[in-house]
């Protein structure tokens, strides 16, 4: 059996055996795999020299960019712990974090530092390196670049005091420390709501990120030599495993962008030939929505994973994209979470379901049990989510009762409701939590919102349950309008109430312009209610 290594020996094979390949390409900017390898070496040297042991959290809060690459796999060869920080959040959000980890060490765009600043008082922070998005790219960028980010080079200051240039010390040709590692160490701490209560850190393994990132790329044919366009959160579990997890695994290159641009996906397809890509639907819509769409050639791309967040990933989608990516497969991406370092489940390309998410990654087990009396349910009937399998988190951080209630016998109970039918495919119906109950009726947010973007004025939309005298609670819907289209609550309500059950139909319907949702495009329904 070949014994298992952590990904950052992954990278450090690819430097040795093709040192001059390209491992990302930032609008142009080629960084090599050897200057990967040399830049998270130097960076590990780096937190040795400041006492970062073993074991001990660091915390990466920025956007997309190569740096955040670089300080990924120098913290892992350290053995200390990735600690991404969502760049949307605000002071009261960065501070709950950093002060649940008792983070002495932050990397941090520069754009980002008055959070920063607002909070280093308040926290143990003692080390602040700066990363800017600008360093890097080309004079001449050969894809078009977001105007902020144009704005962010033209306008760099100089690094404020007390702060380090983190390309500067990726660049000191600092050998990395010697460390002996465990697969079973904890690598990453994504913080995620768990299944009830204040976000948590859910702690992963070496292991756990080894185990997944083998499955999401052997499963969706992600090999070396290919080139995968990289829009999707690198701080968020499922952008991580597909823009810095799997490229590192297979000697794959990364084209990586800042943010989602519909413009910069099709100058990019082209160019770099990419041949695989992670996306959102709302982007596949995005890009065939640009007038000059028709005109790029799409053809190199084969593989494209689509995750249904606000539109539904349906077949007729799927044959609409194939207009414009003729040898494209796309299809449903996976089922996953943070707990288990996302890809629970994969969909086979060659036998695509749809509605469903997919079969059980190998390895993994899918349960649905009856979560009053802990008992497997019957073939298609609706139970919890509950997940066996080496991708399982070793905990929750500092949190022991928090992780006693979803990490039982080895086993991840989700508080995610779904089904499994005959041939082993899973349906993810939807959140125990964000259940309704109307009149003594279940009603699965998820499910209402399918059906309400039917309609052909909605473009986007989520529900929430709210207080009611009478039936206990109903349903109030918040709709993204499509361009030019009426905002009629009375007629989609109408409508609503002839496409769905009586109960589920919405008894409120508020029109906003756009929903609350992570950098990964996750619906944030607490934040509706205050709506």
């Amino acid at each position: 059996m070949t014994p298992q290594i952590p990904l950052h020996d992954y990278l450090r094979e690819h430097a040795r055996a093709s040192p001059d390949a390209a491992a990302c390409i930032w609008y142009g900017q080629t960084i090599t795999w050897a200057e990967l390898d040399r830049a998270s070496d130097a960076f590990a040297a780096r937190l040795k020299a400041l006492g970062v042991a073993k074991g001990e959290p660091v915390a990466l809060f920025m956007n997309n960019c190569p740096q955040y690459i670089m300080a990924h796999f120098g913290i892992q060869k350290l053995g200390a712990i990735v600690c991404p920080c969502g760049p949307l959040y605000k002071e009261h959000e960065l501070e709950y974090q950093l002060s649940d980890l008792q983070a002495r060490v932050i990397v941090a765009a520069d754009v980002l530092l008055p959070i920063v600043d607002k909070v280093f008082g308040k926290t143990a922070l003692q080390h602040v390196f700066v990363v800017r998005y600008g360093d890097l790219l080309p004079d001449a960028p050969s894809l078009n670049v977001p105007a902020e980010l144009l704005q962010m080079k033209a306008n760099a200051e100089p690094f404020p005091e007390g702060t380090e240039d983190f390309l500067a010390i990726t660049r000191s040709g600092a050998a990395s420390p010697a460390v002996t590692l465990s697969m079973d160490d904890v690598a990453l701490m994504t913080y995620t709501s768990g299944t009830t209560g204040l976000p948590k850190g859910a702690m992963l393994s070496y292991g756990n990120a080894l185990f997944k990132t083998a499955a999401a790329a052997n499963c969706n044919g992600v090999k070396s030599g290919d080139v995968l366009l990289s829009i999707a959160p690198l701080y968020h579990i499922a952008g991580m495993l597909m823009g810095i997890n799997c490229p590192v695994y297979a000697g794959a290159t990364s084209v990586l962008l800042y943010r989602f641009d519909p413009v910069a996906v099709l100058q990019a397809i082209p160019l770099y030939q990419i041949n695989w890509w992670y996306s959102i639907a709302p982007m596949n819509v995005a890009v065939m929505a640009v007038p000059e769409a028709k005109e790029r050639d799409l053809s190199s791309l084969r593989m494209n994973p689509v995750t249904s967040f606000g539109i539904t990933f349906t077949e007729p989608l799927a044959q609409q994209w194939k207009q414009y990516a003729p040898n494209c497969n796309s299809f449903e991406a996976a089922y996953g979470l943070s707990e288990t370092h996302t890809c629970d489940t994969y969909m086979p390309y060659d036998a695509i379901r749809w509605g469903a998410h997919g079969k059980a990654t190998p390895g993994n087990t899918i349960l649905i049990i009856n979560p009053d009396t802990d008992q497997r349910v019957a073939t298609g009937e609706v139970g919890e989510i509950v997940i066996k399998g080496p991708g399982n988190f070793k905990g929750y951080w500092n949190k022991p009762e928090a992780t006693a209630k979803t990490l039982r016998n080895g086993c991840v109970y989700t508080g995610d409701m779904g089904k499994i039918d005959a041939d082993g495919y899973l349906t993810f119906i939807g959140r125990f939590k964000e259940m309704i109950k109307v009149s003594g009726y279940s009603v699965f947010p998820e499910e209402v919102e399918t059906i309400l973007i039917k309609h052909p004025d909605v473009a986007q939309a989520a529900v929430i349950g709210v207080p009611d005298p009478e039936k206990g609670e109903v349903v109030r819907a918040f709709i993204v309008a499509k361009p030019g289209a009426p905002k009629d609550a009375a007629a989609i309500q109408a409508w609503a109430r002839e496409n769905m059950a009586s109960y589920k139909a919405p008894r409120e319907v508020r029109f906003i312009e756009a929903l609350p949702a992570t950098g990964a495009g996750k619906v944030l329904r607490r934040f509706l209610k205050d709506m």
